[in-house]
């Protein structure tokens, strides 16, 4: 039994996480503002993370041998966790993204079209931190999420004070309408009514992961392995956006319609211009083994033209 601390976890797959953590006997504690309780048995602090004098007094004298933070999206926050948490923790995993290799947010290095890209290709520890930036704005943050998601990261590694991991996800798709983001629900509605699917004019390819197969990613990397730096989490195989249209298609009984937008505009969710798509292999070296997204994409699917076609209580 280990003493793990989840921040945030209040849904999707942090809910499933914590229930994972609790299930396999783990003592967890998880931190919110109180937006959602955790299950029975779970300690809950409800507490502001971006308080760090309400964030320390809520700990108290508590320890952990893993943190692993949901919602982490500034380097200001990894700040204020890095010193909350500095004296409470031998290892700590952030859950990051794919965005953080978006060429479109940052001067990256080029990785040629079709090749998966490497975790080294954002490195943390080399990484500018920008703390006074505006953080703190909602529309800015917005716009600057994969930097956020940088920055966080490059705070962390190297604060000193633990062993520290960060998850960097593939687009979380599967659970019907636990899907917050509504972007599977998209190409279920849209195709279920016949309306059209705005594309790219060559629409490239990504790297999803199912939920569930997150929550197992981030359960293993908080107990069972010891790695450290950033990981990608993404099942087997690349789709791009008319790959996903058709499988949404052929499950809703319908020919996908789709619409070329002109360059620079916005297209539909998964429709990409520019090539970032992860490589897994570093999971895979560590011990983890991942599902191929053509197994459980048309589950998930299923589950989204059901909640789709399921009117609003």
């Amino acid at each position: 039994m280990q003493r793990i601390c989840v921040i945030g976890g209040s849904r999707y797959f942090g809910k499933l996480l914590v229930e994972r953590l609790q299930a396999t006997g783990h003592q967890v504690t998880v931190i919110n503002r109180g937006s959602a309780r955790p299950p029975a048995g779970v300690e809950h602090l409800v507490v502001d993370r971006n308080d760090e004098e309400s964030l320390i007094a809520a700990l108290g004298s508590r320890t952990f041998d893993v943190v692993v933070d949901q919602i982490c999206y500034t380097p200001v926050q990894a700040a204020i966790a890095a010193r909350a948490f500095a004296s409470r923790t031998r290892r700590y995993v952030m859950t990051s993204t794919i965005e953080v290799y978006d060429p479109a947010t940052a001067a990256l290095p080029a990785v040629p079209t079709g090749t998966p890209v490497p975790e080294e290709s954002v490195d943390p520890a080399t990484w500018l931190v920008a703390m006074d930036l505006p953080w703190h704005d909602e529309a800015y943050l917005k716009t600057h999420y994969a930097e956020g998601k940088r920055q966080a990261e490059a705070v962390f590694t190297r604060a000193g004070s633990f062993a520290f991991a960060s998850v960097r996800s593939a687009h979380v798709l599967g659970g019907g309408p636990q899907e917050f983001t509504g972007r599977l629900a998209h190409y279920a509605e849209h195709i279920r009514r016949g309306e059209e699917i705005t594309v790219h004019a060559k629409a490239l390819p990504t790297v999803f992961i199912h939920y569930e197969e997150l929550a197992d990613l981030l359960l293993w990397a908080s107990t069972a392995t010891s790695f450290s730096g950033p990981v990608n989490a993404c099942s087997d195989g690349l789709l791009d956006v008319r790959d996903l249209a058709t499988i949404v298609a052929a499950q809703a009984g319908r020919k996908p319609a789709y619409r070329v937008v002109a360059a620079g505009e916005t297209a539909s969710p998964f429709s990409f211009d520019r090539h970032y798509a992860m490589s897994n292999s570093r999971a895979k070296a560590l011990g983890f083994a991942f599902s191929r997204v053509i197994d459980w994409l048309p589950g998930a699917v299923a589950e989204a033209l059901t909640a789709s076609a399921t009117p609003a209580d």
